[in-house]
C-alpha cells in the first residue's frame, strides 16, 4: 500500500493544538496514511497513541508506517471510539485529532467511486461495507434523494437533479461515477454549467455524506470523545465544509457557556460553570504556502478545545 499517499493538514498547528504530555495517552479518529499519527506518537515517551480508522485499506498502510513507535491501529469508525478503546483497556484520554473528510487516497484511487474526474462503480463507501453511493441513487425516492442533496450538499438543483435520476433509472440502472455526473450535468441549466467549475461536486459531496453517515458519526463522536478527556486534555478538529464546521463550532460553543439562565433574568441564578475553553476562537486556517501545496487545505478548518474540572 505504499501508494497511499495523505498529506497532514496543518500538521505543526495540530501538534502545537494538542499540547502533547509524553505520557499521555492519545488518539488520532481519522489515521489515514498515520502523517498526523507518526508525528503524534513521536513526541511520546511512556504514552500512547490510538490510531483508529474504518478504512481497512488505511488500517493497513498506517500499522506499517507506525511499527517501532508507541501506537496502536484500531478498524473502527470514530464513533464506535469508547467501545474499542475499552477493550484496549482504556477509558480516558488526554488528546484527540479528527480530520473529517474523505482522504486523498480515497478520492485518488478511482475504483472507491469518491471522485467524478475519473469513470469507476459508483461506491463513496469508507468502510466498504453497507449499502454503497449506487445503491442509494436507485431506491431511494426523488424527494428523499433532493432531502439529501438540499441538506447535505446544498445544491440548489437538487429536485431538478433528483428527477433526473429517477428518469434515468427507470431505463436503466446507475451504477458508475460518470453516469451520475452526467446526470447532474444535464441537471443543470447552461447558463449554470458554464459558471460552475463542475456541477457534480455538491452531489457527490451529499452522497458521500449520506453513505458513510458523516454528520451522525461526528455528533456522536464529539460527545464520547469529551466525556473520555481527562481534564486539561485537548480536541482538535479539522472541519471541510460547512455543515461540519457549524455542527463542530456550535458543540464547542455550548461547552464554552457558563451561564445557561433565561436572558431575561438581570443576574445569574444558575451558577453554572464552563466544562470547557476554546483555544481557538476562531478557525485557524493553512497558510498561502501549505494552500498552495495542497488544495485540499484550501478548506481546511481548524477548532481546538480543552477541557475544563467542573
Amino acid at each position: 500500500m505504499s501508494e497511499f499517499s495523505h498529506k497532514p493538514i496543518m500538521l505543526a498547528r495540530c501538534i502545537e493544538g494538542l499540547a502533547i504530555k509524553p505520557d499521555g495517552i492519545y488518539v488520532d479518529g481519522t489515521c489515514g496514511g498515520a502523517g498526523h499519527s507518526t508525528e503524534i506518537a513521536k513526541r511520546l515517551n511512556g504514552g500512547m497513541l490510538y490510531g483508529l480508522d474504518q478504512d481497512p485499506d488505511a488500517v493497513a498502510v498506517a500499522a506499517e508506517r507506525l511499527r517501532g513507535l508507541p501506537a496502536k491501529v484500531l478498524h473502527t469508525n470514530f464513533r464506535q471510539a469508547r467501545q474499542a478503546l475499552a477493550a484496549e483497556g482504556v477509558e480516558k484520554i488526554d488528546g484527540v485529532l479528527l480530520d473529517l473528510g474523505v482522504s486523498s487516497y480515497q478520492l485518488d484511487t478511482a475504483e472507491r467511486g469518491f471522485s467524478y474526474n475519473a469513470d469507476a462503480y459508483l461506491d463513496m463507501r469508507m468502510s466498504k461495507e453497507g449499502p454503497s453511493a449506487a445503491d442509494l441513487v436507485n431506491s431511494l425516492s426523488v424527494q428523499e434523494i433532493t432531502d439529501i442533496l438540499r441538506n447535505y450538499g446544498e445544491e440548489k438543483y437538487a429536485y431538478q437533479i433528483a428527477r433526473k435520476i429517477e428518469a434515468r433509472r427507470k431505463i436503466r440502472q446507475i451504477t458508475t461515477t460518470k453516469q451520475l455526473s452526467d446526470i447532474v450535468n444535464s441537471a443543470y441549466p447552461s447558463a449554470e454549467r458554464r459558471k460552475s467549475k463542475n456541477p457534480s461536486r455538491k452531489t457527490f459531496q451529499a452522497l458521500r455524506i449520506a453513505v458513510n453517515d458523516e454528520l451522525g458519526a461526528l455528533q456522536q463522536a464529539l460527545e464520547e470523545f469529551f466525556n473520555m478527556l481527562n481534564v486539561g486534555g485537548r480536541m482538535c478538529i479539522i472541519t471541510f465544509h460547512s455543515l461540519e464546521d457549524r455542527m463542530v463550532k456550535q458543540y464547542f460553543k455550548s461547552l464554552a457557556v457558563k451561564c445557561t439562565c433565561p436572558p431575561e433574568l438581570p443576574v445569574c441564578v444558575c451558577g453554572g460553570r464552563a466544562k470547557a475553553q476554546l483555544i481557538t476562537r476562531k478557525p485557524l486556517t493553512a497558510d498561502r504556502q501549505e494552500q498552495r501545496d495542497n488544495r485540499r487545505a484550501r478548506s481546511a478548518k481548524l477548532r481546538i478545545i480543552e477541557k475544563l474540572e467542573y
